[in-house]
Parts: C-alpha cells; structure tokens; sequence
C-alpha cells in the first residue's frame, strides 16, 4: 500500500491533536532544555574570543595608558627588547586595537559607533621565555608612567575558565535531565496515540496496510515535536542573546566573564545547531515508541 502526504499529514493532526496536552508538555521541555544547551554553548564561544589574545603563547600584555606618546612607547619598546626573559612581542597599535574591537563587538553597532581608535590603549603582547617568568616581566613595566596596567594571561584565563566550567557543568546537567524527560514525554505520547488507535490498525492490517505505513505518521508526530520544541528554543537563544550573556556577565554573579559578547552569527548557527539536536530527540523518541508498542 503506497504511502500518501495527504495521509501522514492528516494522520499526524489528528494524533497532536488528541494529545494536545502532552504535545505542549514535550514541546516545552525540550525547548527548555535546549535553551539551557544553546546558552551553554554561546557562553563557551564567548569565553574563546575573551582569550583571543592570548593564543600564540602569548603570558601578559602590557596596556599603555590612551595618552601616552610616541617616545614613552618607544622607550618601552627598547626596554622589552633588552629583557633577557622576553622571547617575543608584539605590538598592538590604535588601529589594531580598534579593529579588535570592532571585531569583538561587530553585533554591537552602539558600542562600536562611540568608540573611536583614539579611545583605545596601545599594548604590548609578550611571549617570555618560560611561562614562569612572565611575573618577573610584569613588575618590571607596571611601575612605569606611561603603563596602565599589566594583565596577566594565568590569571584572567584561569578566572574565566573557572566559572564558565562551572557554570556549564550546571546547565548541561539541567539540560540533561530535561532532555531525558522530553523523551519520556514524546514516547509516552506516541504510546497512547498507538493505544488509543489500535482497533483502527488491526483493521488496516488486515487490509494490506504495511507496517511503515502504518508507522510513518507517529514516527512523524514525534520528529514535529521535538523540531518545534528546537525553533522555540532556537529563537529564544537568537532573541534573547545580549540578555543572555548580560545574565552570564553579571558582576554580582561573576568578575570573571565581563567580557563575554555573543553575535548574531553564533546564535544563529547555534540556533541551527539545536534545531538538528531536536530533530534526533524526537526521531529517536518516536523510533523507540514505535518500534516497542507497534508490534502488530
């Protein structure tokens, strides 16, 4: 007996219909715990541009103050190229700096419109020799005039890490657990809808009704639910992601993550991300409903 889109899309209505209630239940779990995912995750990317600039080897960077002159960074340049400990530097001048930041806020268009290269501090980004020597180096220049303060990779890494891992750790078991009910609910879902239609399958059993016939509309039921439950999820997480990373940023909550900013690009790709996470929950749920208590 082929199978007709007209039929499955019926059948399908008809099955969410009957269950609208567990339909709602299963479709906000699993964009609940979703968004708890999708928020977990633009976190981690946050934290990966945070920490942008200490790729490369780079222990510490010595921020110049906004006013110093030419001939002060010149002199703490030759000063950096006669220390012993120093391996290599680079340095970040205005337009660098302000590229970075443009690059860094590039969702932002408020923040990047008042800020111009003249309001950014010049650094220096230093690789000493051994990771242990990069204190030696930073007493060395956080005396000077012209420096405004010297940052250190070990302990801004160390902060941020700590608390995002923290913070991650607690919204992927929450997510996990939310994940693992949202299978229940569509599971048991499929399971009343087969139950409640059993007559009805024996009959078209009886008539030449091959088994995914029979099936494809639940397995369909369950596939919508979780996909509807990723969107709302997906959306939530694009809508809402300068409230989420203000949340996630909080001083009160944290010192180590005010700088986590997340774009438009990242939610959507996270967005895009969950919705396929969804589409797996309600496949397998259903998979596993149909596969169990359609033994006909």
């Amino acid at each position: 007996m082929p199978v007709s889109v007209n039929y499955v899309s019926r059948e399908t209505a008809t099955n969410l219909k009957r269950n609208i209630a567990m339909t709602i239940a299963a479709l906000l779990t699993v964009s609940v715990s979703l968004g708890l995912v999708g928020g977990a995750l633009l976190m981690r990317q946050g934290v990966n541009k945070a920490t942008a600039r200490w790729r490369g080897g780079v222990e510490l960077s010595v921020f110049m103050r906004p006013d110093a002159n030419e001939g002060q960074i010149a002199a703490i340049e030759r000063e950096l190229k006669a220390t012993p400990e120093m391996k290599s530097f680079k340095f970040v001048d205005k337009e660098a700096a302000l590229t970075e930041y443009q690059d860094y806020f590039q969702d932002n268009a408020d923040l990047i419109d008042v800020v111009t290269k003249d309001d950014l501090p010049t650094s220096f980004r230093i690789v000493p020799r051994k990771a242990e020597l990069a204190e030696t180096i930073g007493k060395r220049f956080e005396t000077r005039p012209a420096v405004s303060e010297v940052v250190f990779a070990k302990d801004e890494i160390k902060a941020l890490l700590k608390t995002t891992r923290q913070r991650q750790v607690a919204y992927f078991g929450v997510a996990v657990v939310l994940i693992f009910g949202a299978v229940l609910l569509i599971f048991n879902a499929i399971q009343l809808a087969v139950f409640s239609r059993r007559r009805e399958i024996e009959v078209m059993k009886l008539v030449g009704a091959t088994n995914w016939f029979i099936r494809l509309p639940f397995m369909l039921e369950g596939l919508l639910q979780g996909v509807a439950g990723a969107v709302l999820a997906a959306l939530l997480v694009y809508l809402f992601r300068v409230q989420i990373v203000d949340v996630i940023s909080d001083p009160a909550l944290t010192q180590g993550l005010r700088k986590i900013h997340a774009t438009s690009a990242e939610a959507r790709n996270t967005g895009l991300l969950l919705m396929a996470v969804g589409a797996a929950i309600g496949a397998a749920s259903s998979a596993l409903a149909v596969r169990r208590h359609l033994r006909v």
